[in-house]
């Protein structure tokens, strides 16, 4: 069960964190990366739900739950990929829309590790968008959620950001997704679409627009093929003129361009703790491998060992690694050294 909260966009009640900082990769211009930030609260109940409901009378819920764990998790798409970017060398800027009085030590801990949050958009009078999920000892879930400052985001304005050559557009509010796919074409600036569980909620329109426009698209096998349905337009038309990375979880990716299809491995997981946010984690090495001047090949491993680490811990943004780490498993991975483009990432 899912409960969505909208609260219509209010432009006078958002204002822009702070005037933007000096931070773009050598060589490229910035990479402003829009979607949703959001916290994920997640609670175990020790039972089973179907032990508190009876069947017969489904039309007349009215339960309780009482819970024995609860944890707080920073998460969202557009937070995810910039954390993770962040980890790998790179200053992402994060162009999203949070509650006034609750992201501050969130923006903390990105800020840590490289991620500019200047053009993040502070709301008044909303929260920062949350799920509550409660899970069973069936893996049964109920979840609310809570869209609070995400449907503002498309406040955020691309055009008032300089030097700006890479837009992201992950899942995020309809209408931003819409606004921002326009934005990114107006500045001419290369788009990477990644529409993720958004997918069922954008318009048919949008949706295309998104696919012919970007230069980049990522998402895992069930999306491409969701996508596919819903336009028509197939992973190989789409690998014919951009380039295209399908996740296809333990057996790796596929990587689509114009004049090759490559297959790339999953990097050896160490233990799996988490599998949450480990495309956000994938689709940050891609990009950041790309931006780099990293081959399609190179830049697919450099995302499959992102998406290995995210793996390994818990929650979407709960991995950490060291530049020396990173060059070490990379290594034993894929039995060659990290390349030199990528030298001043990891």
């Amino acid at each position: 069960m899912a409960i969505i909260v909208a609260i219509p966009p209010n432009r006078t009640a958002c204002v822009r964190r702070r005037l933007p900082g000096p931070v773009s990769s050598p060589g490229v211009g910035r990479i402003a990366v829009t979607g949703s930030v959001a916290y994920d609260t997640i609670m175990v109940f020790p039972g089973r739900f179907g032990d508190h409901i009876l069947p017969d009378k489904t039309h007349l819920i009215n339960v309780s739950f009482q819970v024995d764990r609860l944890e707080r998790r920073r998460g969202g798409t557009a937070a995810n990929v910039c954390y993770t970017m962040g980890l790998l060398g790179e200053h992402p800027m994060l162009c999203a829309s949070v509650g006034a009085d609750d992201f501050t030590e969130y923006a903390a801990t990105l800020e840590s590790v490289g991620v500019d949050t200047s053009a993040v958009l502070s709301c008044e009078g909303v929260g920062t968008a949350s799920a509550f999920i409660t899970t069973d000892l069936a893996d049964n879930q109920i979840t609310a959620f809570y869209a609070g400052a995400m449907a503002r985001a498309a406040s955020v304005d691309l055009a008032r950001i300089d030097d700006v050559s890479d837009v992201v557009v992950g899942a995020d509010a309809p209408d931003a997704i819409a606004v921002h796919i326009d934005q990114a074409a107006a500045r001419g600036a290369r788009l990477t679409f990644a529409p993720a569980q958004q997918i069922p909620s954008i318009p048919d329109a949008v949706l295309r627009r998104g696919l012919e426009t970007a230069w980049l698209v990522v998402g895992n096998d069930y999306e491409f093929e969701m996508m596919r349905e819903r336009t028509g337009i197939a992973v190989e038309q789409l690998g014919a003129r951009r380039l295209v990375a399908v996740t296809r979880g333990a057996t790796g990716s596929a990587l689509y361009a114009p004049d090759a299809v490559l297959d790339v491995a999953a990097a050896p997981v160490q233990h799996v703790v988490d599998p949450t946010g480990a495309g956000d984690a994938f689709a940050a090495g891609l990009l950041t491998g790309l931006r780099a001047g990293a081959s399609l090949q190179e830049a697919g491993q450099v995302a499959a060992l992102a998406g290995a680490f995210a793996v390994e811990a818990t929650g979407p943004q709960g991995h950490v690694f060291s530049r020396h780490e990173f060059r070490a498993r990379y290594k034993a991975a894929f039995a060659r050294e990290l390349p030199q483009s990528l030298d001043t990432l990891a």
